[in-house]
Parts: structure tokens; sequence; C-alpha cells
């Protein structure tokens, strides 16, 4: 075992959690924070592998990634403006400024423009949506079952993982892994429900914890693969190395990306029928 890239790992792994701890626990203002930056560094992560053969114009990456930012902060009651009908009028421009950039694929690269603004930006604006009708620490949440659906997926499937969850894509997932993590986040959900008598300040019972535990390990689940499937397309290992030991910080964010969206659905659903 390699002390130093264990301590790398570690030390790298305990500022990005305790990065996203404090901007949650900042509020609405953190949030909106969080927002920007995970907008901003995953934007350009995601714009540079998969531009990687054929830079592109740096233009059509800024306006990208200000669509992805106005997403971002949607709804966040800090933003003193509506920047979901600014984004419209990035779309517009993104659109238009196609006609001006001589590409030999205007199509694809319209395409890629559009999925870099809705794989990255949907996710931080349901992020946005969820803090502002639920509360902000409803985010953290959602990372901590994922963190703990992630824990107990590895121990389970190192140990005793042997069919392949999904070979085509990631061949090192098993399904004992995904039920792995599965239990832990239902124990985690029970224990939580056992803690307190609301969720997140909704009043929830112990059926509504289990479905939001089932929610985030499958669809975290997904979103891990989504990006593995991407990865394996363009045919590299991590997204980048910014967090180290980690890789990039859409190998961190993965699981969020589908998460995310549909935990916001399951907290409108609790509101509707309250």
């Amino acid at each position: 075992m390699d002390i130093k890239k264990l301590l790398t790992r570690s030390v790298s792994g305990l500022v990005y959690v305790l990065l996203i701890i404090g901007c949650v626990l900042w509020g609405s203002t953190g949030i909106a924070v969080l927002g920007i930056l995970l907008a901003i560094l995953s934007t350009f992560e995601l714009e540079k592998i998969i531009h990687e053969a054929r830079p592109r114009r740096m233009p059509l990456v800024a306006l990208d990634m200000l669509g992805v930012v106005l997403l971002a902060v949607s709804f966040n009651p800090v933003i003193p403006v509506v920047p979901l009908v600014l984004w419209i009028l990035v779309i517009l421009a993104r659109l238009i400024l196609e006609l001006y950039a001589k590409d030999e694929n205007p199509l694809k690269s319209m395409a890629h423009s559009i999925f870099v603004q809705i794989y990255i930006g949907l996710p931080l604006c349901a992020m946005s949506i969820t803090s502002l009708i639920v509360v902000p620490k409803a985010i953290l949440l959602v990372f901590l079952f994922l963190w703990i659906n992630d824990t107990g997926a590895y121990l389970v499937g190192s140990m005793v993982g042997k069919h392949r969850l999904f070979e085509r894509i990631s061949p090192k997932k098993s399904w004992e892994g995904f039920f792995g993590g599965l239990v832990f986040n239902l124990i985690a959900a029970s224990i939580f429900c056992y803690c307190s008598s609301t969720f997140m300040g909704l009043h929830a019972n112990i059926i509504q914890w289990l479905i939001f535990a089932l929610i985030v390990t499958v669809f975290g689940t997904w979103g891990d693969l989504i990006e593995s499937m991407i990865k394996r397309h363009l045919n590299i290992k991590d997204s980048g190395n910014l967090i180290p030991g980690h890789g990039g910080i859409l190998d961190r964010i993965d699981s969020f990306l589908l998460a995310m969206p549909a935990v916001l659905v399951f907290f409108s659903f609790i509101y509707l029928y309250q």
C-alpha cells in the first residue's frame, strides 16, 4: 500500500466533503456558491474531455458555462435577477453564434452544448429549487446518502461481488455491490426516521424515508453508469485530476447529477400529498 497516495486521497476527499458541508450549512448563499463552483468546474471539465482532440472555441465554452451557472442559481432567493430567463437568452445566443462559428459539423457542436447545459445545469437547478422549497440542509442529506451508498457498494462488492451489474459499461460494478449500497442506505434511512419525526422540515413516515433511500441509490447508480459510459466512449479513465486520488469533479458528482432531479420530484410529491 502506497501510504503517500492514501494520505493524498484522504486529505483531498476530506477537503471536498468539508467544502460541501460548509456551503450547505451556510444556507441559501452557500448553495449559490456551491452551485456556481460545481457549474464552472464541471462544465470546463466536460467540455475539455469532449473536445480533447479538437480544442473548442473559448467563446462557445464560456457561453455554455454561463448557461450552466444561470441554471445553477435559478430559484435561489439571494440572486436578485431571474436566471432562468437569462438562460433562455443564452440558448438563443448559442444557436445564433453557431451560424458564425464555421464549424464542420454544426449540428454536433450544438448538440454538445445543449447536452453539457442539461446534463450539468439541470441537476444544479434541481438543487437550487430543493433548497428553496424544503431547506438547504436537504442537499446535504442527498450527498450523505450517496456517500453511504458508495461505501456500502464498495465494501460488499469488493468482498462478495461476482455478478456484473453492467459489464458493458462498468466491468467492476456488481449486483452484490448495488444491493450492499441499498441495504446500507435503507438502514441509514431507518435510523434517521427513528431519530427525527420530520424529513428536513416535512413530516415523513418510515415508508417515505425508505423510498428516499431507494431513489438516491437507484438514480445515483444510474448517474455513475452514465458518466462511465461517457468516459468509455471517450476512452479515458478519469474525467480530470482536480481532486488528487479521486479524479475530476465529474467523477465525484456523477451520481448526484441524476439523483438530485429525482429527489426534487420526490419532495414535490411529499408536498402535494401532505
